[in-house]
């Protein structure tokens, strides 16, 4: 059975709140701070690159699987 918000406490309300803006800001930081490193955007670059060339291993590959 699904908690209903009408179940749930101010308190618990308000923790399920803020986790959940509490998580968002951080990958949003996370990914402000990688986009801004020259870096980071051309390793994005060369990743494609290597995709887009065939240049991939699948993961069977990898893990022997």
């Amino acid at each position: 059975m699904e908690t209903m918000v009408k179940d749930l406490s101010v308190v618990e309300f308000r923790s399920l709140l803020s986790d959940a803006i509490r998580g968002a800001m951080e990958d949003l930081i996370e990914d402000m701070l990688a986009l801004s490193s020259d870096e980071y955007l051309h390793s994005i670059e060369e990743a494609r690159t290597d995709y887009k060339e065939g240049r991939v291993k699948c993961l069977e590959e990898i893990f022997d699987v």
